[in-house]
């Protein structure tokens, strides 16, 4: 017998419901009504319920709970009425993968729930992830659901169907300088070689991806696109939306403004966030946080928010990480300490080592020649991209607020980051050492 619990509040069919389901004979019993989903979540974290009905109308249902339900072991089953096809389009979008209208029969509810059940034994992964073509997932049972097929204008979904995008996370270790500068670059210089990019600003720590392209930040991207999602509004007009074209073929979403504010970079939600940038860009590039605990997991409370969520989540669901490794002893060090922890993370990820500020001054002659030996003879990192030293290029961007390629455009700094970006973009290698002027950006939000 299949204990279900049901959280219903509001909906004047629960108890003709709760009444039908207790007169058939699908093997199922309701074993609590749950008031709101405090009470619910508390109810599955104790082990009681293999199942539980849902309603959109479920005040603050969002894919954060869905995961803890998961986690507890507890299969979700929405139901709708049939004439609300809105709360119908809220369910699929929040990722319960079996919904039905309200008034289908005790025997096809109880069906739908044993189905429920088994495939979160099966699959206990929580909330579905939505499809890479922006489109929502056929999980409701009675034929496949045919939402809008619509993406925004200038975006990837314009024309034939394309491959899915790739995610790219910029990390490095504490210490590791110039992070958010590669990752400006390698969006930048993709944008520049024809691929449309997508650069997303994950640090829970200290984002600076809008200072350094001159953006205000008093409404976050990022935050907003997880606040859609995590609430189930996130499709690819309104991530469009939050993301600003501020250069040709680019766009950015801008990080948190205060580091207290990481709890609203939910996992869960950047999952989706993640997952439908690959509709919109061709390369999203993803400047996360130095740090990779995850001790916070231990605490009595296991659905406390994870400070390091967000870096964690960009990593595992990227096709590439992009390493930064500092240029000087201190910096190769920790690197490779710091590396044996990303590889433990994300066991067998494509790889690509960036090492940043190449000089003499703290190797000595041949600096990349004595880096590259270092590297290989403690990390096993043979393929490694040197990235030299320009102090006055990467400051007159900075001051004007504006990509390499804009303030710097003979920078040293970009021919390296440039051919990489184009691997990883999978588009043709660029052939001269200086950038393309480009069209002039066209700005959203300048400071």
């Amino acid at each position: 017998m299949i204990e279900v619990l049901t959280a219903l509040p509001g909906q004047s069919w629960e108890g003709e419901l709760v009444a039908r389901l207790e007169r058939g004979a699908g093997g199922v019993r309701v074993v609590r009504r749950c008031v709101d989903l405090p009470d619910l979540l508390a109810v599955a974290a104790a082990g009681i319920g293999d199942a539980v009905i849902v309603s959109a109308g479920l005040r603050r249902l969002d894919r954060e709970a869905l995961g803890q339900l998961a986690a507890s072991g507890v299969a979700v089953v929405g139901l709708w009425p049939a004439d609300d096809p809105e709360a119908e389009r809220t369910l699929l979008a929040l990722g319960v993968r079996h919904v039905l209208p309200a008034e289908a029969p005790s025997e096809q509810v109880a069906a739908l729930v044993q189905s429920a059940v088994l495939a979160q034994q099966e699959d206990p992964r929580g909330p579905a992830e939505p499809r890479r073509d922006g489109q929502l997932g056929d999980y409701h049972l009675g034929g496949p659901h045919d939402p809008d097929d619509t993406a925004p204008a200038g975006g990837r979904g314009d024309g034939p169907a394309q491959e899915p995008g790739r995610v790219v996370a910029v990390w490095g270790p504490v210490g590791a300088p110039g992070r958010s500068t590669v990752a400006v670059t390698l969006a930048s210089e993709a944008a520049r070689l024809g691929a449309e990019s997508l650069l997303v600003d994950a640090d829970p720590y200290g984002g600076v991806v809008s200072q350094l392209l001159g953006l205000l930040d008093e409404a976050p991207g990022l935050a907003a696109a997880a606040r859609l999602a995590g609430s189930g509004g996130l499709d690819l007009p309104s991530l469009a939306r939050v993301a600003p074209e501020v250069e040709t073929r680019l766009r950015v979403l801008t990080g948190i403004p205060r580091a207290q504010r990481w709890p609203e970079l939910r996992p869960s939600a950047l999952e989706e966030v993640f997952a439908l940038s690959r509709s919109l860009a061709a390369l999203t590039v993803v400047d996360t946080g130095f740090c990779l605990e995850t001790d916070e997991e231990i605490s009595f409370d296991v659905a406390a928010p994870r400070r390091n969520g967000a870096t964690l989540t960009a990593i595992e669901q990227a096709d590439t990480v992009v390493a930064v490794c500092a240029a000087d002893a201190v910096g190769v060090q920790r690197f490779v300490r710091a590396l044996g922890e990303l590889r433990e993370v994300v066991p067998g990820t494509d790889l690509r080592v960036v090492v940043n500020r190449v000089r003499r001054g703290p190797v000595g002659a041949r600096p990349e020649r004595q880096l590259a030996d270092a590297l290989e003879r403690y990390a096993g990192v043979t393929d490694a991209v040197f990235v030299a030293d320009d102090r006055d290029g990467v400051d007159a961007a900075l001051l004007q607020g504006r990509t390499l390629a804009e303030a710097a455009a003979g920078s040293p700094v970009r021919p390296p980051l440039r051919a990489l970006a184009a691997e990883l973009a999978g588009v043709a290698a660029p052939t001269g050492r200086r950038g393309r002027a480009g069209r002039p950006r066209r700005r959203a939000g300048a400071a």
